[in-house]
């Protein structure tokens, strides 16, 4: 049985909440979600059954703080995010966008060889994208390239975007 680990760190948005697994036999923690405060669809606080512990933790915490410095371009972690396999469907396809580059939804839905009719399932589950941050959910953009549709709070997204230097629409 695998064991649920947790830390926080601070950053330009306040707390960060990491969470990962642990897997059996040892070795790092696999990170599983990434949340700010006031997060939409996500834990404030940890779950009664998770353990803390900073150490399992290390890694992501140290690349989060190189990504907010802006000496990090990328992330190169364990990743164990929990969704549907559409959903990891379309979270693989948010790891395919370059730093400071935007898509659109319905560019997204493309790029994870959806049908352009299923940009709001698209959406749905960009929005419940556990890993804020290191899985790039923020260089999605409405049609038009409108600044829309992130779960941390579009000033954040915008933060984000800034950042990396990227170019909106």
């Amino acid at each position: 049985m695998s064991t649920t680990v947790y830390t926080t760190m601070e950053s330009p948005f306040g707390r960060l909440l990491l969470s990962g697994v642990l897997p059996e036999g040892g070795g790092p923690a696999a990170l599983a979600t990434v949340t700010v405060p006031g997060q939409k669809y996500a834990l404030a606080e940890p779950a009664d059954d998770w353990v803390r512990d900073p150490e399992a933790l290390a890694e992501p915490v140290a690349q989060l703080t190189d990504y907010f410095a802006g000496k990090r371009t990328g992330f190169d972690l364990p990743l164990a995010p929990e969704g549907t396999e559409f959903r990891r469907r379309i979270w693989a396809a948010l790891d395919e966008i370059p730093y400071g580059t935007t898509v659109t939804y319905g560019e997204l839905a493309e790029l994870a060889g959806q049908e352009p009719r299923m940009v709001r399932a698209v959406g749905g589950a960009v929005g419940a994208n556990p890993l804020l941050i290191v899985r790039p959910c923020h260089r999605v953009l409405g049609a038009g390239g409108a600044l829309t549709g992130f779960a941390a709070g579009v000033d954040r997204k915008r933060w984000l975007l800034d950042l990396e230097g990227g170019t909106l629409f």
